[in-house]
């Protein structure tokens, strides 16, 4: 097993609940407080004709100076699981290629912020997933949680798995994407918070477009106490 560079493996309990804009939002600050971060989204699935979209925020994120080929080496046109995406377009996912691209940023870059494609237990083959990929990369993970109903269920459970396979969690960072909670979301996350304890880490707004981050949804200090990185 790999081990270990600086940096940060972003997984979550859902897909589409907000990794890569709290990727990007992690490298720029870490970047504004003189880190080398960069990121990587080493699998992406749903490739259009505009390219990989999570890997392009992450890239713009890091200052764009990174091959687009090593930020996302493996791309798949269809929106589902990397195996699944894989098969059905008469390919596999270059576990190589993955691995070598990962060690080219981490030659030039301090920190390394890799986001992967939906949650811990998605496969990239059929007998390896993302838990599997965060461990060979050497990477402790920050988990990013959908505010809705079954979120206790969906964070508790995936801190478990991550334990489980001697991965560290550093924390949880909740994601308000889906708009205004109703007041029993609102009970559910501050059972959350409680059950959480340090390993909370943020709350992130509903936000409309172009509205960036507030600085204070994120405990930045508390990640980088975690990662052992100093600005």
């Amino acid at each position: 097993m790999t081990r270990c560079v600086r940096g940060l493996f972003v997984s979550a309990t859902d897909t589409g609940v907000g990794k890569t804009l709290v990727a990007c939002e992690l490298i720029r600050r870490l970047r504004s407080l003189g880190i080398d971060a960069c990121g990587m989204k080493p699998v992406e699935t749903g490739v259009g004709e505009d390219g990989p979209l999570d890997a392009l925020a992450l890239r713009a994120a890091s200052g764009g100076g990174d091959s687009l080929e090593d930020v996302c080496p493996q791309r798949f046109a269809h929106p589902v699981a990397p195996a699944v995406a894989a098969e059905w377009e008469g390919r596999s996912v270059d576990l190589v290629a993955v691995l070598g691209a990962f060690a080219r940023l981490s030659a030039r870059h301090e920190c390394v912020i890799v986001e992967g494609a939906g949650g811990l237990m998605v496969p990239l083959t059929p007998a390896f997933d993302m838990a599997g990929l965060a461990a060979e990369l050497g990477l402790p993970v920050l988990l990013v949680a959908r505010a809705r109903l079954g979120t206790i269920n969906h964070t508790l459970l995936t801190l478990a798995e991550l334990r489980a396979r001697d991965l560290r969690p550093v924390g949880v960072v909740v994601s308000r994407s889906e708009g205004e909670l109703a007041e029993a979301d609102e009970r559910n996350l501050a059972f959350l918070r409680a059950a959480l304890g340090e390993l909370w880490l943020g709350d992130i707004p509903y936000l409309d477009d172009g509205v960036g981050v507030p600085n204070r949804a994120i405990d930045l200090d508390a990640l980088i106490r975690s990662l052992g990185l100093e600005a």
